[in-house]
Order: structure tokens, then C-alpha cells, then sequence
């Protein structure tokens, strides 16, 4: 998830992108770079980092001055634009990796969000005709391509190019693209990721964001899945990847600058949790195999031994931790495989068993969580194999794992983690796919997790069109402060990821509990002042849970249901119920958390709180 912006018109373009980038560092953030088509070529500035840095590493040039002195004479002076600001997937965050890209002879520059899922086998054919690759990225095989389509037709024009080169690609694009010698034009494309076209007064503002577009214009085009736009100061041209001509409405963006940054949501955790349905087919695209098992590159070269494993552990903290408790249940049903999960902060201290037989798995949304770090490096001290699940490119956890495999959930603003969470989960069931080899097992229930993986987006989408319905309950228990959930097997680690998301946001006393476990001592706290959040789902142990709301029930108990839709007893049970589509037993966990996750949120914001920034937290933590 990257931020695009370019620019064609009247103006200088050079201060316009830099502050587009601004806008949109939020989409990603670990470097930037900027192509300028000026009067003797295109000047390129590219460096890891912040866009700061960018601006900072071009500080002092004619070319930054043309942002901050518009009277010196000698600047480059240019009308034409493109920029980026990244969030890796391919290659480390440094100056090489950073977009633009160009082909071998720099006179194609392209700035790319997306993932191509076949660059490998499209760069090795480019390098079999003799194609120079600087870079580790995907991104870059999309310059090479439309070289590749300008020399084998050597009249063809960069719209045809363009449309040619990514009828070769497999995978995701939001695409743009200058040539030095096609002049005053922009030539972008998008499939599975988002790219506008702000419309001005003689002048047009690319972006994958309205955040950057607001600034310049509020009139915007909104580009859809396969659709091309030319751009020039004399107007754009919009066709499909067939070469058909559009067309499209211009609309007008209502949101201011913050608001547009926000997609529109009054919160980023909102926006992130709206995010999930698209989360998931990142965290899944390319490695959910369609004969039932995974394909995770990250693994590939330590595959063997991690087959070998005689026992995992999986090792992390808070969201994280509730995250691994997940992935034993999937590891332990799928690959037979003993899983015991740890708080990373006490694991290093006591003495853990563990040698070159064992895997440790380390999640973190960061990668830069300190007691995660540190649990790591006891873990390789005592020569056990590390992978890591991180979502953050280039971090340390990342850095320091024996292999791993990367989230692609893009950057998380809001401190309580949402989406993160649930690629987490996304992650996990993919490598329990991966060790289901070991055993040779049948494929058959992989396959039933193939079908019903491509389903959760859309079911995600139903639960999300009931957010009104839910913040109506938020408002009813807006007045109780002590929550507790509770919930079994699978529905356990989401209950306590539920009572955390209330205690991060919105400040309430919130405990989770094994449903079973009430009858235990938990039941003494339970009188009509204690809501319980109740995971009912339709499962294999559903009439235990069941059992354990009639045991809150005569005790005076109020109880809120998350339940399967097709559920017609719980409505005479539960005094609210929230309800949701139906799954695979393994998967529904995907499902019940969001309406955690939304009840949370709506208690928050209610009581006026900074759901973004809870008081006394921070998105990585980094000390002890």
C-alpha cells in the first residue's frame, strides 16, 4: 500500500507532488522519490526514509529550490510529474528500491503500488533479451515491459505500450508512467488498487489518495479496475485495457484535506477496519494455492527444517499474542504439529526449552516491538530456526528472522490494531496450510478453506453495512464500565482481543474469558451492571456456549450475542444480538471480531475519546 501522485499543467510541478507525498505518507512511508520532466530531461531524486528526507536529500540543489525559490533562474523548471511514497513488499526500504523505476536506457520512469505476483518469471524472460535490472522490486519488470512493446513497435504510442505491457502482468497495479519522448503526458492504469484523476483549471492531479488531490482541485475522476487515463495540459482520455473509450462523470470531493487523508472515516481505525475485506485478499493473493494448500516464498529456503520441526512456539505480545493462540489451534488441527504460543515479554525470562529442532514464530505489526526482539534473539541463542510474521518491510524483526513471511496489510495509523490483526490470522491459517505437507495429508478441507476464503471479503462487507446498528448499541451501554466476553475454542482468542480493543479505545474495564471458565470464579463478578459480550456463533461447541449464557442470565446478567445468522434461538436468550454470516469453523474468527472491533470503536468515539491515540499507548513499542 504506496502513495502515488503526479502532476501535468502550468505550474511548476515539483512543489505540488512533494506535497501530494505529504498527504499520502500515511499509505506508506519507509521512502520516496520524485521524476521531473524538465526542459533538458528528466531530473530523478529518490531516498529511503520519510519524504523529509527526500526533500532534504535535494535540499540545496536547483532542483529543490524549486520548491522553495521560485526566483532563481536557473532551476529546472518543469510542468510534469510523477512521485511516490512506499511501503515495501519487494526489496528492502532503500535508494534503489525507491520508485520511480525507469528501463535500461532511463527514459521510461514508472511509479507502481500494487504487487505483481509473476515479476520473477516476467524478469527472467526480459533479462534472457538482455534487460538491465537495478532494483529488487516487482515494480520495476513494468518499465522494462513497456520498453520492451516500444522497440519491438517502433511507431506504437505510449498509451499502447502501456496497455500492452500490462496485458503480460498477473497481480495488482496502480500504475504511472512518463517517457521523455512522449512529451507533456502521463499515461497511468489501475487493477485492485486505487488511482484518481483530480480535474482542474488547465491542470490534472494524479493520486492514489483524495488527501493529494484536494489541495489542487476538488473535481475528481475515480479510475475502475482495467481502466487507462492519458493525461496532457490539453485534457485526458480514459479507455479500458481493451483500448475502448470512456466515459466518465467528473465529481466533486466534499472532504477537506484531513478528512480526504481519511478516505472520508472521522477516525483512521475506522478507515482500517473498513479496510479489512481488501486486507485480506493482499494477505492472501499469490500464496492461497487452489489444490488446498500455500505457496509462501518467504519460507522457501528453510523449508525442510521447518517441515522437521518436532514443536513450534509462537512468540508475541498483546493483539499479536491473541493473533498466535489462533495459529496453535490451526497448526495443531491442519499439520498435527504440537504448538505451545508465549508472552514474548517472559519469555527470556525463565529458561525455555529449546534447540535446532524447534521453530519459533515472532509476529509484529511493527517489527520493532522490543520484548518481541529480544525473545527472538534468546530464541536463535539457543539455535532454534526464527521466522518471523511482520508487516513492516526492512524492520527488525524482519532483519533478524531466520525467513518469514510479510503481512501486506499497509500501514496501520490507528494505535489499536485492527486489520493488522486479521492479516495476522490470514497469515497463520496460510502457513498451517504450508506444514499440512508433512503429513502428506488430503487436500480436501484446504480445498473447503480455498472456496471459503474467497467468500470472507464479501461477508466482511455484510457485517461492515450493520455498523449504524451497532453504534446504536454502543450508544445503549454507553453508561456501563465493566464488560466481560467470553467465548470457546476459536471464539476465545477473540474474546480477548474484543475486551483489549474496549480497554485501548475506550478506557472501559474489559476482561476476556473462556466461556468454561465462568463457573470458575468469574461468575461472582456477574450482576445486571457487567454487559457480557457473548461469541455464539453456530460451531462444534456452540450448545456449551449456549450453556454459559443461561449461567449469565440467572444471575441477572445483560448479555449482547454476537450469533450466526441463521440462528433462531438466541434472539429468546441474549437481551441484543449482533448478527453475522456463517463459516468454516477455523475461519469464522475473521467475521466475529469486527463487530468487537466496530463496538469498540463507537464506545469511543461517543464518549468524545481520541480513538486514534489512546492515552498512555504507542503503535510500536520499543522499550521493555
Amino acid at each position: 500500500m504506496c502513495g502515488i501522485m503526479g502532476y501535468v499543467g502550468k505550474r511548476n510541478a515539483l512543489p505540488i507532488v512533494i506535497d501530494g507525498l505529504k498527504k499520502l505518507e500515511y499509505r506508506g512511508y519507509d521512502s520516496a522519490g520524485v521524476a521531473l520532466l524538465a526542459e533538458n530531461g528528466i531530473f530523478l531524486a529518490k531516498k529511503a526514509g520519510r519524504v523529509a528526507e527526500l526533500e532534504q536529500h535535494v535540499q540545496g540543489s536547483a532542483f529543490a529550490k524549486a520548491s522553495a525559490d521560485k526566483s532563481v533562474s536557473d532551476i529546472p523548471k518543469g510542468n510534469l510529474a510523477i512521485a511516490h511514497t512506499r511501503w515495501a513488499t519487494h526489496g528492502k526500504p532503500t535508494d534503489i528500491n525507491a520508485h520511480p523505476h525507469s528501463d535500461c536506457k532511463k527514459e521510461i520512469f514508472i511509479v507502481h503500488n500494487g504487487i505483481i505476483e509473476n515479476h520473477q518469471e516476467l524478469k527472467e524472460a526480459l533479462q534472457r533479451e538482455g534487460h538491465i535490472f537495478s532494483s529488487e522490486t516487482d515494480s520495476e519488470v513494468i518499465a522494462h515491459l513497456i520498453e520492451r512493446q516500444l522497440i519491438m513497435e517502433n511507431k506504437i504510442s505510449l498509451e499502447d505500450a502501456v496497455t500492452e505491457a500490462l496485458g503480460h502482468v498477473t497481480g495488482t497495479f496502480g500504475v504511472a508512467v512518463i517517457s521523455k519522448k512522449d512529451g507533456q503526458k502521463i499515461v497511468a492504469a489501475r487493477r485492485g488498487s486505487p488511482l484518481i484523476l483530480g480535474v482542474g483549471d488547465g491542470e490534472y492531479v494524479l493520486a492514489s489518495d483524495a488527501s493529494a488531490i484536494v489541495g489542487v482541485t476538488k473535481q475528481a475522476v475515480y479510475l475502475h479496475d482495467n481502466e487507462l487515463v492519458s493525461v496532457s495540459p490539453d485534457g485526458f482520455h480514459i479507455f479500458n485495457l481493451s483500448k475502448k473509450p470512456l466515459e466518465k462523470n467528473i465529481q466533486t470531493i466534499e472532504w477537506d484535506t484531513e478528512s480526504a487523508q481519511k478516505g472520508g472515516f472521522s477516525h483512521f481505525m475506522k478507515k482500517e477496519i473498513f479496510e479489512q475485506p481488501e486486507t485480506l485478499k493482499n494477505s492472501l493473493r499469490g500464496r492461497l494455492m487452489e489444490d488446498g494448500f500455500a505457496k509462501l516464498g518467504g519460507l522457501e529456503d528453510v523449508k525442510e527444517r521447518f517441515l522437521s520441526s518436532k514443536q513450534i512456539s509462537i512468540i508475541a505480545c498483546g493483539t499479536s499474542y491473541y493473533a498466535g493462540m489462533l495459529g496453535k489451534y490451526f497448526f495443531e488441527e491442519i499439520a498435527g504439529i504440537p504448538v505451545s504460543v508465549e508472552r514474548a515479554s517472559e519469555f527470556r525470562y525463565r529458561n525455555p526449552v529449546m534447540g535446532p529442532d524447534y521453530t519459533a514464530i515472532f509476529i509484529s505489526q511493527s517489527g520493532e516491538t522490543a520484548d518481541t526482539i529480544h525473545a527472538l534473539r534468546e530464541a536463535k541463542k539457543r539455535g532454534a530456526l526464527t521466522l518471523g510474521i511482520v508487516n513492516v518491510v526492512g524492520s527488525t524483526l524482519a532483519r533478524e528472522s531466520d525467513a518469514g513471511v510479510y503481512n501486506h496489510a499497509g500501514p496501520e495509523i490507528g494505535v489499536a490494531s485492527t486489520k493488522a490483526f486479521l492479516s495476522q490470522i490470514g497469515v497463520l491459517m496460510l502457513i498451517a496450510l504450508f506444514l499440512k505437507k508433512k503429513n502428506g495429508a488430503s487436500s480436501t478441507n484446504g480445498l473447503d478453506m480455498v472456496h471459503e476464503f474467497k467468500a470472507l471479503p464479501s461477508k466482511m462487507e455484510k457485517i461492515l453495512k450493520r455498523d449504524s446498528e451497532i453504534k446504536s448499541l454502543a450508544q445503549k451501554y454507553l453508561s456501563y464500565s465493566n464488560f466481560a466476553f467470553i467465548g470457546r475454542k476459536y471464539q476465545f482468542p477473540v474474546a480477548l482481543e474484543g475486551a483489549l480493543k474496549l480497554k485501548e479505545i475506550a478506557y472501559r474495564y474489559a476482561e476476556g474469558y473462556a466461556a468454561g471458565e465462568l463457573k470458575h470464579g468469574p461468575l461472582a463478578l456477574i450482576d445486571g451492571n457487567m454487559p457480557v459480550i457473548a461469541l455464539a456463533v453456530k460451531d462444534s461447541i456452540y450448545e456449551k456456549v449456549i450453556s454459559n449464557i443461561e449461567e449469565v442470565k440467572a444471575r441477572g446478567g445483560k448479555v449482547i450475542a454476537i450469533a450466526s445468522e441463521s440462528d433462531k434461538r438466541i434472539g429468546a436468550i441474549a437481551d441484543d444480538v449482533i448478527f453475522i454470516p456463517e463459516s468454516l469453523e477455523m475461519l469464522s474468527p475473521m467475521l466475529s471480531v469486527i463487530p468487537l472491533q466496530l463496538f469498540a470503536y463507537h464506545t469511543a468515539a461517543l464518549l468524545g475519546l481520541d480513538v486514534d491515540k489512546p492515552r498512555n499507548l504507542a503503535k510500536s513499542v520499543t522499550v521493555e
